[in-house]
């Protein structure tokens, strides 16, 4: 049972997380934080400095998780949105398909940003199959395998100067196994609109303040936006999965065990 789209007190337990995550990313990585601070002119006009773009990204992102907030579906969520951003980051850096201004591959304080996306899209998709009838729509399943064809042929062309790398080979096989094996069309489909919806504007301001740069040098590349929205279906598809598999019951069954067991040696 899904619940329903409105705050509740798992939206706070949320949100104090959300907080306390961004709070650790400052105080570890402080440098990174003051050297953006010391570009801010406080004796002038300040607010031509302030980045309203990652306000407004941020304000979205932390009023969308907050919306319809189950921590047992939502640790499973996370769970894969870290696992999941860990390894498109390994690729893209280790490829050199992009590179952080901080020459780290890949930076860990980026990780954070993926389980949050994941959450947001969550609740993106819950909101979209509310609004969009496409259950309504006649050959849903052509029209998402021709979706998915396009958006292929971008990834190959985008990739294939990395094409014969064992990461790029890997993630690409990952790709058309979520996309030939997927049986609910209008759910993949949300996910992938809902990802490269929220994906664009989280490119933009990452390309445009040179946080992150492509090899392309685009601002943002097409490729990278619609990548957010596979990414986004498969860690839908692994949550899904982990959903019908596991609970917080069954993980807490397996952690008594694990020390009982340790407790008896």
């Amino acid at each position: 049972m899904i619940s329903p789209l409105r705050w509740n007190r798992a939206s706070y337990y949320l949100l104090s997380a959300l907080l306390f995550t961004i709070f650790l990313i400052i105080y570890i990585w402080w440098p990174l934080a003051s050297a953006y601070l010391s570009y801010i002119d406080w004796q002038g006009p300040w607010w031509l400095y302030i980045d309203w773009l990652l306000i407004g990204i941020f304000f979205v992102m932390s009023t969308l998780i907050m919306i319809g907030a189950d921590l047992r579906r939502d640790i499973l969520i996370v769970f894969v949105g870290i696992l999941g951003g860990l390894a498109i980051e390994s690729w893209g850096t280790q490829t050199k398909l992009w590179v952080y201004y901080t020459l780290e591959r890949p930076p860990l304080w980026i990780i954070p940003a993926w389980p949050i996306a994941s959450l947001s899209i969550d609740r993106l998709v819950r909101l979209l199959d509310r609004l969009l009838p496409l259950q309504q729509i006649k050959n849903l399943k052509n029209i998402y395998y021709f979706l998915m064809a396009c958006f292929l042929m971008i990834m190959v062309m985008f990739v294939f100067p990395t094409i014969a790398q064992s990461l790029t080979v890997l993630s690409t096989a990952l790709v058309v196994l979520a996309i030939s094996t997927t049986r609910d069309f209008r759910l993949s489909m949300l996910n992938f609109l809902a990802g490269s919806g929220l994906g664009y504007f989280l490119e933009l301001w990452g390309t445009t303040r040179e946080c992150w740069t492509y090899y392309t040098h685009q601002t943002p590349p097409l490729f990278a936006v619609f990548a957010h929205g596979m990414a986004a279906l498969i860690f839908w598809r692994a949550s899904h999965f982990l959903q019908l598999h596991l609970s917080v019951q069954n993980l807490s069954d397996l952690w008594q065990r694990f020390f009982n067991r340790r407790a008896i040696r």
